[in-house]
């Protein structure tokens, strides 16, 4: 895992622990006196941007928790004299240093470890209480210090981490992978210096970019929420990170219950989860926001994304044009990927094999021994959008895949595409035969260096829980993590993946109401045509579609968003939202034109919602409630469910990354990358409402580039397959999930009962048609919360860093709030 964490130097520590007027928890630039001897320069407190000792002590040189003597350093402009005090220079004694329990063991490059350590080692190995002191990071990379220090933790690689400087004082760091060139960045930089801080978001990759412009901190998060921003109030300033947890533990928060009851009740409305996390204090900034702290302590958070109005939207793009912003925006964000240089694992500079294994060659030894190939690759499943993104990828002048003649890859210039094949489910369930087959067809360029990887039960869904990571946060990837990381070993070192293509091209549902907004009702023709063949099956029910979508739509388009959000609260403090599926079914047998009918409101509970106790609901109500009345909105109902959607899934798609990494691989998702998102958003609605939206946006991309053969079928959809796998999965891990369920700790906060989800469990084994989605929210969050009360230590080291991790306090039901 790798993340970054800064704070701002209006973080002021009490006395007796950074100082009066020192820097936070006794964080200090290195001395530069003697010792004892400082510069007569300066606050004489000891108390500016660089007061203070390498080991985190002020000019004064008091005695603090690392049991340091009396006396010190004097730092930059920090007071000197006896004992380190007074405006004019003098000897004072030395400093000590004591030794003290360590708060646990860490993984050093994220912090995150589980071992089982000593306590009071740290994974590196420096027992607490020694070293400089300094409170910093586990594992951490400081990219500058103060008065505004910023660290890049985890494992990083060298071009991943990119700093500049337009002038003094004002300065720029980008991590992750950034298509914009070191001038672009300094131009970026000078604009953000006059408040045009969105040029920071507008070059093709997938990075987040902190922005230092004198005191004023700049750090806008992206659009979709896969690469989030989190802040947290501390020691009278602004403490921010790109993860949750390391705030936690610096605030030593406690879990909150009631953000969790949100998750499981209503996962798609913003107007329950808000800007919380599962930890109490620790917030996040929005998708399309950025957060501003100034000197002083005061922060922001401003939008650098214009929104339409409920009543006037903005002009239509032309569709040619809105076809081609989003082929560019797709070719920029795939040639960003291959402008880095190519990467390679430890063990490919290793000339020796471990020889002939019989039925295994050399990408299954590479696969076994845990490393992916080196170089570039891509998923290719047959669907529209992985098979998108390695055309695109192939079709690249130079060399685009992996690197010629390195350890047991030998491919050269072409690209790997791997291609999963589950044994468990039978070839005809779903079309899995025909995703195959175009997968195949690709797969024949000779740009290509197609993989086909096979699992059976061993890479099933709910498979090995156990073995795990601890993640930022909880999602329902966490019960498939197995199963992806069981196919992206055999993938490459920088691997395309197609996740987030339904979800930022495809229309929602609501979208219809839109239309209904803008009085364009002929272009619901088609959508509501398709939904009619889909029930074509069922005599006398096809005639009923359009008038059920007609109504459905206008009954939206005519609600405010108050009422619309009050109506959902009243179902969830009722209970009268378990009478009715509303839409959530296990995906096999469901309607399409129940699903579209359910998604026709402002926010719908959640598939996990018929499992959560009455108390946990009411919680959720009140909240649903209080957003209500005090945050309207200005957004189209349509759009607003799309952004919200798309943010659910951008969070869970940031868990998939942790809980399924690979060491050396980095996963690539173009489009949640903000030049695609921004170009997706300017397609028409009428063409984001057509049947196959998704395949033709992206057929005119590839057509666009030059590819223009496409095996049949390309974009037909293939739901029944995951959903086969699912129920397998459930199927073979019944056993372990209804013991994981025997004591859960959900329970234990007051947001299930027991046996209630058991009971479920052993139906949903059974085959009863129960919404699958409900129970993986449930498997996962239960996974995530003994994770994360299991591990031991913080993510924080030195003298002064908390001595009490997050959640410590354990699992405790959320405090009643009287209604409103």
């Amino acid at each position: 895992m790798r993340w970054l964490v800064g704070w701002s130097s209006a973080a002021v520590g009490p006395q007796g622990a950074g100082g009066r007027g020192g820097t936070p928890r006794g964080h200090g630039g290195p001395g530069t006196g003697g010792p004892g001897r400082g510069s007569a320069h300066g606050d004489p407190y000891g108390g500016d941007a660089y007061g203070g000792d390498a080991y985190g002590r002020d000019a004064y040189g008091e005695t603090y928790r690392d049991g340091s003597a009396y006396g010190g350093y004097g730092g930059y402009g920090g007071g000197s004299g006896p004992g380190g005090r007074g405006p004019g220079p003098g000897p004072g004694p030395g400093a000590g240093t004591g030794a003290g329990p360590g708060p646990g063991p860490r993984d050093p490059y994220s912090g995150f470890g589980l071992d089982g350590a000593p306590y009071g080692e740290y994974a590196e190995g420096v027992p607490y209480g020694e070293g400089d002191g300094v409170l910093q990071p586990v594992g951490a990379q400081p990219l500058w210090s103060d008065p505004d220090p910023l660290w890049a933790v985890g494992d990083w690689r060298p071009d991943e981490v990119r700093i500049v400087e337009a002038e003094p004082g004002n300065r720029l760091a980008v991590f992750g992978c950034c298509g914009a060139s070191d001038e672009e960045l300094r131009l970026g930089l000078v604009a953000a210096r006059g408040g045009a801080f969105r040029h920071l978001t507008s070059w093709p990759g997938s990075y987040t970019a902190v922005a230092c412009i004198g005191r004023r901190i700049t750090i806008p998060a992206d659009l979709a929420g896969a690469r989030p921003v989190f802040y947290a109030p501390w020691a009278g300033g602004t403490a921010y990170a790109t993860a949750a947890l390391p705030l936690a533990d610096l605030i030593e928060a406690q879990l909150d219950v009631g953000h969790l009851a949100a998750l499981l009740a209503c996962p798609d409305a913003p107007e329950a989860l808000g800007d919380g996390t599962p930890y109490a204090g620790v917030r996040r900034v929005p998708p399309g926001h950025a957060l501003i702290i100034r000197e002083g302590g005061s922060r922001e958070i401003a939008s650098y994304e214009s929104q339409n109005s409920l009543v006037v939207a903005a002009p239509p793009l032309d569709t040619e044009a809105a076809l081609a912003g989003v082929r560019d925006a797709l070719v920029e964000s795939v040639r960003a990927r291959f402008a880095a240089p190519r990467h390679a694992a430890e063990h490919d500079f290793d000339v020796r094999d471990p020889g002939p294994v019989p039925g295994m060659g050399p990408a299954d030894r590479r696969a076994k021994r845990g490393g992916p190939a080196p170089g570039i690759g891509a998923d290719l499943s047959g669907g529209a959008a992985s098979g998108t993104l390695a055309l695109l990828a192939a079709g690249l002048p130079g060399m685009p895949g992996t690197v010629f003649g390195m350890g047991a890859s030998e491919a050269g210039e072409r690209l790997l595409a791997v291609t999963y094949n589950d044994l468990t489910v039978d070839e005809s369930t779903g079309g899995k035969g025909a995703e195959l087959d175009r997968a195949r067809e690709i797969g024949e360029s000779p740009r290509l260096h197609h993989v086909v990887v096979t699992g059976a039960e061993e890479a099933l869904p709910y498979s090995d829980l156990a073995s795990g990571p601890l993640t930022d946060e909880p999602g329902p990837s966490l019960v498939t993590a197995e199963r992806h990381r069981y196919r992206l070993s055999a993938g490459s070192a920088d691997h395309f993946v197609g996740l987030g293509a339904r979800h930022v091209l495809d229309a929602h549902p609501a979208r219809l109401a839109d239309l209904l907004l803008d009085r364009r009702r002929r272009h619901l023709v088609r959508p509501v045509a398709a939904l009619a063949k889909s029930e074509g099956t069922l005599p006398g029910r096809s005639l009923m579609v359009p008038v059920t979508i007609y109504r459905a739509a206008r009954r939206l388009a005519r609600t405010p968003y108050r009422d619309g959000v009050e109506e959902v609260a009243a179902q969830l403090r009722d209970g009268t939202f378990r009478d009715r599926d509303g839409g959530w079914t296990d995906g096999a047998g469901e309607s399409a034109v129940d699903a579209s009918v359910a998604a026709l409101t402002w926010c719908r509970p959640g598939p996990a919602a018929r499992w959560l106790t009455g108390e946990a609901l009411a919680e959720v109500s009140l909240r649903l409630e209080a957003a209500a009345a005090t945050r309207p909105t200005v957004e189209r109902p349509g759009e607003r469910r799309a952004r919200a959607a798309l943010a659910r899934r951008a969070a869970d798609h940031r868990v998939f990354e942790q809980a399924a990494e690979i060491r050396n691989q980095r996963l690539h998702a173009p489009f949640y990358d903000n030049q695609v998102v921004r170009a997706s958003r300017a397609l028409p609605e009428a063409l984001r409402v057509r049947p196959g939206a998704r395949a033709s946006v992206l057929r005119a991309a590839l057509a666009g580039a030059g590819v223009h053969e496409l095996p049949g079928g390309w974009g037909a959809p293939s739901h029944a397959v995951h959903t086969a796998s699912v129920r397998a999965g459930l199927r073979a891990a019944a056993d372990d999930l209804i013991q994981l369920f025997s004591a859960p700790l959900l329970a234990d906060a007051g947001l299930i009962e027991a046996r209630t989800v058991r009971k479920a469990i052993r139906a949903a084994a059974e085959g009863e048609p129960l919404p699958l989605d409900g129970l993986a929210d449930l498997v996962s969050m239960e996974l995530w919360l003994g994770r994360l009360l299991a591990r031991r230590g913080t993510c924080w080291t030195g003298s002064q860093a908390p001595r009490q991790r997050a959640a410590a306090g354990g699992v405790t039901p959320a405090p009643q709030r009287p209604a409103l």
